[in-house]
């Protein structure tokens, strides 16, 4: 059980038991005047059982709308969440879409640069921001040999750098 479903469950059985005390206090104290029968309804005893029943009243309906509140706000929330959710979703479908057809186009043009299947993970990488350093790191290969990879791609790109590799594949993206 997580943390949260086990506080709920905890909070539950406090309300049930507070909402039991107070509920228990309105019978109480409403039998107890019964079964009296005072003679004189002005006295201490009667005003001051009469307040706590009135108190224990108040505080079973005061506690009773805060439940109910808090259950339909809930609710609430919860049709929000999942509307929110299926809207993620459903971007994020449409993302990957659009993201697998950039990848076929930067594919395409890694194939018509004549790239090789390292020369083609490098230039990915550098697409994607990373360094040389941080390219040997994932790769295994040596910074050097990760530069040499990275200037034939350059050159059999016929551009001059990293920025320009970039600008190749996102110079023509605008935003709506």
């Amino acid at each position: 059980m997580r943390g949260a479903d086990m506080t709920d469950g905890v909070n539950a059985r406090l309300r049930w038991i507070l909402a039991t005390a107070l509920v228990s206090i309105v019978i109480g104290g409403t039998v107890d005047l019964a079964m009296d029968r005072p003679a004189m309804w002005l006295s201490f005893h009667v005003i001051f059982e009469t307040l706590m029943i009135a108190g224990a009243l108040l505080m079973v309906t005061t506690l009773w709308l805060g439940w109910w509140r808090s259950a339909h706000s809930t609710m609430s929330l919860s049709a929000s969440l999942e509307a929110q959710r299926l809207e993620r979703d459903a971007w994020k479908a449409s993302a990957e879409a659009v993201l697998e057809g950039l990848g076929r186009a930067i594919d395409a043009q890694f194939t018509s640069w004549a790239l090789t299947p390292t020369e083609r993970e490098v230039a990915l990488m550098l697409l994607k921001g990373y360094g040389h350093k941080e390219i040997a790191g994932l790769t295994g290969r040596s910074e050097r040999t990760v530069r040499q990879h990275a200037g034939v791609v350059y050159e059999k790109a016929g551009i001059a750098g990293r920025a320009e590799l970039a600008a190749f594949f996102l110079n023509d993206l605008m935003l709506p």
